[in-house]
């Protein structure tokens, strides 16, 4: 039998809310979105209550007062790791999200008491961070809705959408944060694949982070094998350290132990960063390491280009077209005609 408080209490609810002892269906209904920013995983669950013709902004949320920005109990975000929120950090966590609205700032309420039931015991002295944002105008929206705009790899905007009005919330992680989550992989099942070294010590490199830790990876992995790959990000990792000699003599050695696909696409890639000589100088080891391969044909017709022998390098596309997987054949054809038509296929 329900007791006196649980009687009294429930008399006072309107009809349409939700029962003590049941779970039943809500005009509110509870919602919940993930984003994974880098490598930390943001969570927001919430109620979405509905606009229903109803004025909401200065009316049904009022503004200046604090509001639990959705439905029925707390609107809940959760962060796995630390973030910037925008540009202020806050702990790795649980949170209630309120909102202070107002019609040109918004405060955005990030409280320890996530499991307070909605705004009605909300204390400023439980706040873990507040930040204050602008809002924008939107489409209608009838049901409030949390979205995770403008994802980026290290960062998005969590955005609150309801009736004609978006209010956005920049969340960012730091660099450190996502290398101290890699650093944690490695002692797991990765540390025994010359891939996950590689490919660790590869992101410090292109995100130009911990560097030294990066060049460790990069040999950590050549001790599993020695591979094209990791050889190449030892080189990028050095060269990026100043320690250019080093860097030399790793993507020399990359280079001989390359594989006819992997000196193509070096070589292309060196061609697209504008290196153009290096890049006919790998085409040339290529066509002199690998003669009959499909790719030496196609480098060889880049050099008679280049050397304004259309003739020849008609007859070198024509040789890689045949030796080529299918699924190459089609580019290797668009290559062939702008040959046909004495067009530079270098660019």
């Amino acid at each position: 039998m329900l007791n006196k408080y649980l009687i009294v209490f429930a008399s006072a609810l309107p009809l349409a809310a939700q029962s003590l002892v049941m779970s039943l269906p809500r005009p509110s209904q509870r919602s919940t979105v993930t984003q994974r920013i880098a490598l930390t995983d943001v969570t927001i669950t919430y109620h979405r209550p509905l606009v229903n013709g109803r004025k909401v902004w200065g009316a049904m949320v009022p503004y200046g007062q604090v509001w639990r920005a959705g439905a029925n109990e707390n609107t809940i975000i959760e962060f796995a790791d630390p973030v910037q929120v925008e540009g202020q950090t806050i702990p790795k966590g649980t949170y209630g999200l309120h909102m202070i609205p107002n019609a040109d700032a918004w405060t955005i309420v990030f409280s320890k008491a996530h499991d307070s039931w909605g705004s009605f015991t909300y204390d400023q002295k439980e706040d873990a961070l507040r930040v204050t944002v602008k809002p924008a105008p939107s489409e209608m929206h009838d049901a409030l809705t949390y979205d995770f705009d403008d994802v980026k790899p290290d960062s998005a905007v969590i955005t609150m959408r309801w009736e004609k009005v978006a209010v956005p919330i920049r969340i960012a992680v730091d660099k450190e944060v996502t290398f101290a989550n890699i650093s944690r992989q490695m002692r797991g099942l990765p540390q025994y694949s010359w891939q996950s070294w590689n490919d660790a010590a590869d992101w410090c490199n292109v995100n130009k982070t911990n560097l030294e830790t990066a060049l460790k990876w990069a040999e950590t992995s050549l001790s599993l094998e020695e591979r094209y790959q990791n050889l190449m990000t030892k080189s990028q990792v050095l060269t990026e350290l100043k320690r250019d000699a080093e860097a030399k003599a790793a993507r020399a050695r990359a280079l001989e132990v390359a594989n006819a696909i992997e000196l193509y696409s070096h070589g292309r890639q060196m061609q697209l960063s504008g290196q153009k000589s290096e890049a006919f100088d790998v085409f040339k080891m290529l066509v002199k390491r690998y003669p009959t391969h499909w790719v030496a044909h196609l480098a060889q017709a880049r050099i008679s280009v280049a050397a304004g022998d259309f003739t020849t390098a008609l007859k070198e596309i024509q040789a890689a077209q045949n030796g080529a997987p299918p699924a190459n054949v089609t580019g290797i054809k668009n290559l062939e005609k702008r040959i046909a038509n004495k067009e530079d296929i270098n660019g």
